[in-house]
Order: C-alpha cells, then sequence, then structure tokens
C-alpha cells in the first residue's frame, strides 16, 4: 500500500484549511457565519497599482518567464521603500531578493541555513508556519517564550540559560502577531548582540509595521544587523495585496545569495505585471497608508474591543497590528469552550490562541479584516447570544 512520506506524520493540516472547511459547511446551510478569524485585508490595494497590472497584462510581450532576482524595477521600488519608512539603506542588486510572500521566504532561509537535526528557536505564541516548515525540513524546535509580563518581547535571561550550541536559525516576529507587542528598539540591538555572541541568525518578520503603528521600525536599523540578521517584509498587510504574494528579505549580500541558490531551484519568477505593480504601489503616499492602515483599522478596532467586552476578555490597549489579542474569563476551562460557543451560537467564527503555541492557550484573537458593519453585527450577536 502506498503511504506518504514520513515527514507529513510530523504536522497536521493548518488549522485554518480545516477549520473554514467546517464554516464554509455552515454557510451552506444558511447560518451566515461572521468570519473575524483570518488577517486578509478587505480592501483593495490603491488605485494606480491596479492601473498598472491592467496596462502590463495588455502587454503581449510582458507575459514570459521573469528573472528570479525580480526586475530591476521591483528592487529598485523595495530599496526606496526601506529607505524611505525605516532609513534603511540597502543595494538593489545584492542586498534584497524578492519572494513570492514570506511563507515561501520561511522555506528558503531554512533550507539555506539549516541541516536535518539542527535546531531552530521559534516564539511561542508565535506564527504557526515557523514550526511546521522547520519540522517538514527535518529541523528541531526549540520554543522560546514570550509572556504578557514581558510586553510579548524575548526574555534574553531566559534564553540566555539554555543550549545554543546546535542553534542556527532564531525567528522573531514585531510588531508581534498574534499578541500586538510592539517593535521596540531596545529589543532589536538586544537580538543583534545575541545573534552576534552566539552565531546564529535572526529573522525578523516585519509585516505589521504600518498597521495601527506611527512608528515604523526595523531591525536593519540597528548598526551590525546586516551581519548576522535577515528581515522579511511584506505588502500583503501594509498594502492590501495578500493574495498577489509579494514580499521580500533582506540582510548582506552573501546571505541573500545563498537564498538566491534555493529560491532559483524552485521558483521561476513572478509574473510581470505583479511586479511592476507592485513596484507602483511602493509608491503609494502618506496619505493613503494614513487612511488604509491607521484610520481605517481604529475605527475597526473600537468595536474589537467591545466584543473583547462583551466576551470578558482582558487586552492591552497598547497593542499594534490587524488583530485583537484577548485573555479568556478564568471561569472557561479552555479557550474552544469560549471560541466554540461563539461560533455555534452567536455564529461568528474567531481564533483560539492555542494554535500559536501553548502560551496562547488561554487568548483569543480577533481580526479587523473585515467591515465595520460585519464587526458591529458580530458584536450584537454576540451579546445576544453569550
Amino acid at each position: 500500500m502506498i503511504q506518504p512520506a514520513e515527514r507529513l506524520s510530523l504536522v497536521s493540516e493548518y488549522y485554518f484549511s480545516r477549520k473554514l472547511k467546517e464554516v464554509a459547511r455552515m454557510n451552506a446551510e444558511g447560518q451566515d457565519i461572521i468570519s473575524l478569524a483570518i488577517g486578509s485585508p478587505d480592501m483593495p490595494p490603491s488605485e494606480q497599482t491596479v492601473e498598472k497590472l491592467c496596462e502590463v497584462a495588455h502587454d503581449p510581450t510582458a507575459h514570459g518567464y521573469q528573472p528570479t532576482m525580480g526586475t530591476p524595477e521591483l528592487r529598485r521600488a523595495m530599496t526606496s521603500f526601506y529607505r524611505r519608512w525605516y532609513g534603511v539603506d540597502l543595494d538593489a542588486n545584492s542586498e534584497l531578493l524578492p519572494l513570492i510572500g514570506s511563507k515561501e521566504g520561511i522555506l528558503h532561509v531554512t533550507l539555506a541555513f539549516v541541516n536535518p537535526g539542527d535546531e531552530v528557536l521559534v516564539p511561542n505564541p508565535g506564527y504557526p508556519t515557523y514550526t511546521s516548515l522547520s519540522k517538514i525540513l527535518g529541523a528541531k524546535i526549540v520554543n522560546y517564550n514570550l509572556r504578557e509580563d514581558n510586553g510579548w518581547q524575548p526574555d534574553f535571561e531566559e534564553l540566555e540559560k539554555m543550549d545554543l550550541s546546535r542553534v542556527r536559525l532564531m525567528w522573531t516576529n514585531y510588531p508581534n502577531m498574534p499578541t500586538g507587542g510592539n517593535a521596540r528598539r531596545e529589543t532589536y540591538e538586544r537580538l543583534v548582540g545575541f545573534a552576534k555572541d552566539h552565531d546564529l541568525v535572526v529573522v525578523n518578520d516585519n509585516p505589521y509595521s504600518f498597521i495601527l503603528n506611527e512608528e515604523k521600525l526595523s531591525i536593519l536599523q540597528v548598526p551590525g544587523a546586516k551581519e548576522c540578521c535577515i528581515e522579511f517584509n511584506s505588502m500583503s498587510k501594509s498594502h492590501n495585496m495578500p493574495g498577489w504574494r509579494v514580499g521580500l528579505c533582506a540582510s548582506n549580500a552573501q546571505f541573500i545569495q545563498w537564498i538566491l541558490k534555493v529560491q532559483s531551484n524552485i521558483e521561476s519568477g513572478t509574473f510581470r505585471g505583479i511586479q511592476l505593480a507592485a513596484a507602483e504601489a511602493y509608491n503609494n503616499s502618506d496619505e493613503w497608508h494614513r487612511v488604509a492602515n491607521i484610520e481605517t483599522y481604529q475605527r475597526r478596532r473600537k468595536y474589537a474591543g467591545l466584543i473583547m467586552d462583551a466576551l470578558g476578555c482582558t487586552y492591552d490597549q497598547n497593542q499594534v497590528g490587524m488583530f485583537l489579542w484577548g485573555r479568556i474569563p478564568e471561569k472557561y476551562n479552555n479557550v474552544e469552550d469560549l471560541t466554540e460557543r461563539v461560533l455555534h451560537e452567536a455564529r461568528v467564527f474567531i481564533t483560539p490562541g492555542f494554535i500559536f503555541g501553548s502560551n496562547g492557550e488561554r487568548y483569543i484573537r480577533i481580526s479587523l479584516c473585515a467591515k465595520e458593519d460585519k464587526i458591529k453585527q458580530a458584536l450584537e450577536r454576540i451579546k445576544k447570544a453569550i
């Protein structure tokens, strides 16, 4: 009998892939589920971005294979983006690499730096793909704790007590998902020092710095960070382009060359229209970002907070990003006692925090990626049912 590869036994189907099947079935039964679970922006990209895509798509010469490293136009736009918003200078030809989203980057970086049996530091709670892809590729997961009483920042005293002799990569994510803990210059400085002291690579995943956030920080702002750090950035959240699959990784020229060596054996570049439209999107005005990424989410955040209040959850008012993370009341034995009740009685889908790790077991996450009227309707359903 044919069996799948053994590596599949190390992971399960992605939670949202599995749960959305149930939600689809409930919708087919006429239950009209309001989803406040997925972080997929519901607003469109800027008008000029879409216009550029259409313009290039009508060019009969634009449909061939593209350079794996991306078009010169896209690479220049990415370096200008980092200079404009973060004050970081990057060499467009050697210090960044376009990605088909950050998930692809997690795969490529792990393949480039980690041998089977090596160890990888993964935050708890944290983005599940850091764990699942590392397992698939034969790496050993070593979790490090993020806690509410420490602002969801790494506990460096705890880290220094760990055996780090086989650690090759450390995944970080600031502004943090799922907790909304903001990036801090001090944290970035300590991460750079930690990487150098222990001869490992810190990979900072940075797609949320524009969402409900006035100050844009990058780990590459720290002197010497390029020597030991890689940063991912993505257009999914900041430019309302999740389905376009455009991201980047930035680092020193040697690291980028190693990652490119992997990437060039896996994919063949993104459609030219998407690349040139993405380059156009990087020119979005300050006003566009303020309205799309701050004002819109501020209005939605107010109603998400009222949902937290209605559920008896507590939360930090200083969170950033496109989610609201809250601690559930002690009366619930586990988080799914609450989230399943909300789903089946109020017909609202919210995310249980356990999918992000054991330190998320007493938390829920509410997505702000829904129109205000839908979030208000979800609030009324929850108040009535719960």
